[in-house]
Parts: C-alpha cells; sequence; structure tokens
C-alpha cells in the first residue's frame, strides 16, 4: 500500500507547466482587486496630479508671456520717456544759452553806456579845467607881459584900459601863432 500510495501520490503530482486551478482564482481575483484599486483610486490621482503639473507649466509660461509683454511695454514707455527728457533738456539748455547770450549783450551794453557816461563826464571836466587855466594863464600872462612891457618901455601902464587891450592883443597874436 505504501506503493500505491506513493504511485497515487505520484500520480497526482503537479505539473510544472500547468497551474493549479485555485492558485489561478486566487490569482485573477488579487489581479482584479488590484486592477479596481488602480482604476478607482490610483489612475485618477495620478491623472489629477498630472494635469496639476500641465497647467503649471502652461500657466507659468502664460505668466512669462505677460510678464514679458509687459515688460517690453514698459521699456518702450521709459524709453519715450527718456527721449522726451533729452529733448527737453536740450530745449532749456538752449534757453538757457539763449538767455546768458541776452544777460551778456545787456551787461557789455550797459557797461558800455556807463563807459561813455564816464567818459564824457571827464571829457566835460577836462573841458572846464582848461577854460579855466587858459583863463588863469590870460590873467596871469596879461599881468607879466604888462610888468615886462612896463620895464621895456620905461613907463607904467596903470590904465586898466590899455592894459586889456595890450593883453588881448598879445593872447590874440598867441592864438594866430600857436593855430599855424
Amino acid at each position: 500500500m505504501l506503493t500505491y500510495l506513493a504511485a497515487a501520490e505520484g500520480a497526482t503530482e503537479h505539473n510544472p507547466i500547468v497551474p493549479v486551478w485555485q492558485e489561478i482564482v486566487v490569482g485573477s481575483v488579487a489581479f482584479g482587486v488590484l486592477c479596481f484599486v488602480l482604476i478607482k483610486f490610483v489612475f485618477p490621482q495620478m491623472e489629477k496630479t498630472f494635469q496639476a503639473r500641465v497647467d503649471a507649466i502652461e500657466g507659468g509660461i502664460k505668466r512669462a508671456e505677460a510678464a514679458q509683454a509687459e515688460a517690453n511695454q514698459l521699456l518702450e514707455q521709459y524709453k519715450a520717456q527718456l527721449s522726451e527728457a533729452r529733448t527737453e533738456a536740450a530745449r532749456i539748455r538752449d534757453e538757457a544759452r539763449a538767455d546768458a547770450e541776452g544777460i551778456r549783450q545787456d551787461v557789455l551794453a550797459k557797461a558800455r553806456e556807463e563807459s561813455d557816461r564816464i567818459i564824457a563826464a571827464g571829457n566835460e571836466q577836462l573841458s572846464a579845467q582848461r577854460e579855466s587855466i587858459v583863463r588863469e594863464l590870460r590873467s596871469e600872462v596879461g599881468t607879466l607881459a604888462v610888468d615886462l612891457a612896463s620895464k621895456i618901455v620905461g613907463e607904467a601902464l596903470a590904465d586898466e584900459a590899455r592894459t586889456r587891450g595890450t593883453v588881448e592883443r598879445f593872447i590874440a597874436d598867441l592864438d594866430t601863432a600857436g593855430q599855424r
């Protein structure tokens, strides 16, 4: 009997190529449960994660494009403002130069007027001094001429009218001699 049992056991021995049907059922049920859990819970969560990443990337790209467009617009505005500022600075600089030239001309004109006034006052003063000196010289020259003539002639020329006439003739002779 032992042999029979051994033979019976050998007959029921499992073929390694053909699996046991209980293992197939348990494996199929476990595979089905695994597929159910994956389809019901894991795949939707993975899809949400992938969609969130896609949205984040696309949103980031859109935000970057919007920021780039805004930066370009601001750059153009700054360039326009800079150009306007340079134009305004050039205009102000030109106005300042024109104002400076006007002030310079005014100062020069005032200086010329002051110089002309000072020269005219000096000329007037010189003329007045010259006339004063000429009068003094005439009276002194006349007196000296009368004294000299008195000594030469030997008579007194005390008469006032005669003295004046003599002095006037002498000065007139000097003037005509100086003009030649």
